[in-house]
This record gives C-alpha cells, sequence and structure tokens, in this order.
C-alpha cells in the first residue's frame, strides 16, 4: 500500500489521479483548475508553494466560485450556480474545518479586544488581526460584515 501524501499539493495531486481513473470529469477540471492557479504562482514567484500558500490558493478559488454562484442566480441561471456549487463542495474538501458563526463572534471579540476598536473606522485593524486566524476557514465577506455589526452597534 502506497505512503499517504504528505503535502496539500501531493494530496491534491493523488485525488486528481483519482478523479482521472474513476471518470469524474468535473472532480478531474476542478483540482485541475487548481493545479493550475497554483503553477502559475509557483512560476511567478520562483519557489515551491507552502501547504499554507496552496491554501490560500483554495481559498481563492472558494471564494471565486462563491462570486459566480451570486452572479448566476442573479442572471437566472440556476444551471451553472449549481455546478459552481459543487466545485465549492470538492474545494471544500481540502479547506480546514469551517468556523462557525458563533465561533467567528468569539474571535472578532478577541480582535477587538486586542486591537482596542472602538468605531467602524478601526474596521481594518480588526480584520487584519483576524486574518490569519480565519483564512481559509471562513467567508470574509461574513466575517467583514459581522465586525462592521460589532463596530457599529453597542459593544
Amino acid at each position: 500500500m502506497p505512503a499517504e501524501p504528505v503535502t496539500l499539493k501531493e494530496r491534491l495531486q493523488s485525488e486528481t489521479t483519482a478523479a482521472m481513473r474513476s471518470g469524474d470529469s468535473l472532480r478531474r477540471d476542478t483540482l485541475r483548475m487548481v493545479h493550475s492557479s497554483a503553477y502559475n504562482l509557483e512560476k511567478k514567484s520562483g519557489t515551491p508553494l507552502t501547504d499554507e500558500e496552496f491554501l490560500a490558493v483554495i481559498a481563492r478559488e472558494v471564494k471565486t466560485r462563491r462570486e459566480w454562484v451570486e452572479a448566476f442566480r442573479t442572471g437566472g441561471r440556476e444551471d451553472l450556480a449549481s455546478k459552481e456549487e459543487a466545485e465549492i463542495a470538492i474545494l471544500a474538501e481540502f479547506l480546514p474545518e469551517q468556523l462557525n458563526e458563533a465561533e467567528i463572534v468569539g474571535l472578532i471579540d478577541q480582535a477587538v479586544t486586542a486591537t482596542g476598536a472602538a468605531t467602524p473606522r478601526d474596521l481594518g485593524k480588526v480584520m487584519g488581526w483576524l486574518a490569519p486566524h480565519t483564512r481559509g476557514r471562513a467567508d470574509g465577506k461574513l466575517v467583514s460584515t459581522l465586525v462592521s455589526a460589532r463596530l457599529s452597534g453597542p459593544g
């Protein structure tokens, strides 16, 4: 039995190969797109991506697809929106467990305390503190909305 893949990149490659063998074209194409994005980033930087950087690539791909889902639904293209959601589900397998809203609110409370934020003007400070704690684990749009609400309302 072969050894388990060590890095995220190796795991993704292994899953791509499995998708090719099983004939799952949606999975294969979705994973290949991530490979392509990661490869382009590696070429640009001239160094192999770390797992964290690879995770950021996957998170960016998910974010892009969420935006497309919204756009397709607005345009009445439920078929395309469903395809994008299926791709998001495939990519989500490679992301760390997602934070629920209560966990995000808890992190926001910590961030507000740590940064001394008090007004909506402090959004950038709070988001800067939160970024490393939520990257790949929460939708940035949701986090931003919750931070805005926290800084606007009674603290």
